[in-house]
């Protein structure tokens, strides 16, 4: 096993369990029931393996057997035992169980892989409608030295049982390089970081611009193929074979909607690549000097992968979810999704908008009228008519969060790695982006809000609205009983340094 269970998507009476194999193996199904924790290790193999497919205080459910069809390794990743010289397809098999016909409340389980058999965990179907819930707000892990005292610290201080972790995209660096899912020597993979988590709490991930693969090739690099993506030409095949559940029947895995007890949440795909800020080279800001003649080689600015604007298919997807009632009728209503349009971090600008190409001689530029963000311009009124309650964002590695004049909340909650800044007056900093781009605070105009808990304060004692720091890692959880958003921080130079609550606010 390449990695313990995780846990997508719970129904009505079952959830998703899934898992991955370095081979096909046999033998793969999950065991669920009372009697589940008390099994040998034989026992628990001869159940999953035998004719009968339920026992004394246990039932069986087989797993189907799937490969991954992109996940390779090259030069730069770091295997268990193993080197790799260039590009190298990976075999890495997925199992996927559905569990169906489970009661209310958790119930144990343990699976059991070619032999290999799992400590016992638990699982729970969906929370009803009118049930309050507890949900873990993270994203932008990226193997970042920090997550797993961060996941750590999130697990002692809210339990591993919850009814969901959102993950709002960033989840690895090269997501087609399988040391980074499940076994790199070098950094702490993704699931990993989350042991103990996922195997209890189901996770509801979006993508971020780390999800996508650019052009496909057999002899550059991976991180080369990541960073080589045109319009029209990008691959998440990877995130979706992974992360197969939730999804809707217009967007697939990308674009989903889904209640979990009384908080509903949305996800979008609004994300676009990540591109160099520096004005010598292919950049966000220009093409290099030397390719403007061969359209092969030019990065296209910094584009967007899926359109999310007025007319666009998730754009009509998602007036339909805000206007269905099951959504509506939820007691807290929550939109995910991964680009910060309101945010004081660095990758809050240029805005999110199609660059605007201009040529002038031999050179090729491309601009971002802030007019045209499609988040602040079209996403932002419909989130505002349809009182959302909140707005989880990341990619820029801070914390920091906002409150439009219709009462939406915007939250941050990225920084558990290494931070890129935050670019506000307290802090002194500014981006330094060509002019005529917001240098200093939120390119959307909204005033960002100082913790009300205890807050970071800056050298002369100013209570700081952001936390931007490669030491003190932060972790939010959603509340539905108590109605509150709770944001913790711990800095992670002190082991012995206690979880601080810092911010909490009423999503009323």
């Amino acid at each position: 096993m390449l990695c313990e269970p995780y846990l997508l998507d719970p129904r009505p009476d079952g959830v998703h369990v899934v898992w991955h194999t370095e081979r096909p193996g046999s033998g793969h199904a999950v065991l669920v029931g009372p009697g589940v924790p008390a099994m040998s290790d034989d026992a628990a193999v001869r159940a999953a393996t035998g004719e009968a497919g339920e026992g004394d205080g246990w039932r069986r459910f087989a797993a189907t057997t799937a490969p991954l069809s992109r996940t390779r390794e090259d030069s730069e990743s770091s295997a268990p035992g193993r080197t790799y010289t260039a590009p190298t397809r990976r075999p890495v098999y997925r199992q996927l169980a559905v569990v169906d016909g489970l009661a209310p409340g958790r119930t144990p389980y343990r699976v059991v892989s070619d032999g290999i058999v799992t400590a016992a965990y638990s699982l729970a179907p969906a929370a009803p409608a009118d049930q309050p819930v507890r949900l873990l707000l993270t994203s932008d892990h990226q193997l970042k030295p920090m997550v797993p005292a961060n996941l750590a610290k999130a697990a002692e201080t809210a339990g591993v049982a919850l009814d969901g972790v959102l993950m709002a995209g960033d989840m690895v660096n090269v997501p087609d390089r399988a040391t980074e899912w499940f076994d790199s020597t070098a950094e702490t993979p993704f699931f990993a970081s989350f042991a103990g988590i996922l195997q209890h709490s189901p996770i509801y991930p979006a993508i971020g611009n780390h999800e996508v693969m650019g052009r496909w090739s057999q002899t550059a690099t991976l991180d080369e193929q990541f960073n080589d993506p045109q319009p029209g030409a990008w691959d998440i095949t990877t995130y979706e074979e992974l992360f197969p559940a939730p999804a809707s029947a217009a967007g697939g895995p990308r674009w989903w909607s889904r209640a979990i007890g009384d908080v509903h949440v949305i996800c979008l795909f609004a994300t676009h690549i990540w591109r160099s800020p520096q004005l010598v080279g292919r950049g966000k800001f220009q093409e290099a000097l030397e390719d403007v003649d061969d359209p092969d080689r030019w990065g296209y600015g910094q584009f967007i992968f899926e359109p999310v604007g007025r007319g666009s298919p998730q754009y009509q997807w998602l007036v339909g979810e805000l206007a269905a009632p099951e959504f509506r009728s939820a007691r807290y209503r929550v939109v995910m999704f991964h680009h910060p349009s309101h945010g004081l971090g660095h990758h809050s600008v240029p805005p999110f908008t199609d660059p605007v190409r201009v040529r002038e001689g031999k050179e090729i530029r491309y601009e971002y009228p802030l007019a045209d963000d499609y988040i602040l311009r079209d996403i932002e009124p419909l989130l505002s008519d349809a009182r959302v309650h909140l707005v989880l964002n990341g990619h820029s590695h801070v914390w920091n969060r906002f409150r439009n004049a219709a009462g939406v909340h915007w939250l941050e909650t990225s920084n558990v790695g290494n931070s890129y800044g935050a670019y506000d007056v307290t802090s002194g900093a500014e981006r330094r982006y060509p002019e005529g781009y917001v240098q200093q605070g939120d390119p959307g105009g909204l005033a960002p809000i100082v913790p009300t808990v205890a807050p970071l304060t800056g050298p002369d004692g100013t209570p700081l609205p952001f936390v931007a720091s490669n030491e003190v890692t932060v972790f939010s959880v959603l509340d539905s009983a108590a109605g509150v958003v709770r944001s913790y921080r711990y800095d992670t130079s002190d082991p012995d340094a206690e979880v601080i609550l810092f911010d909490e606010f009423s999503l009323a």
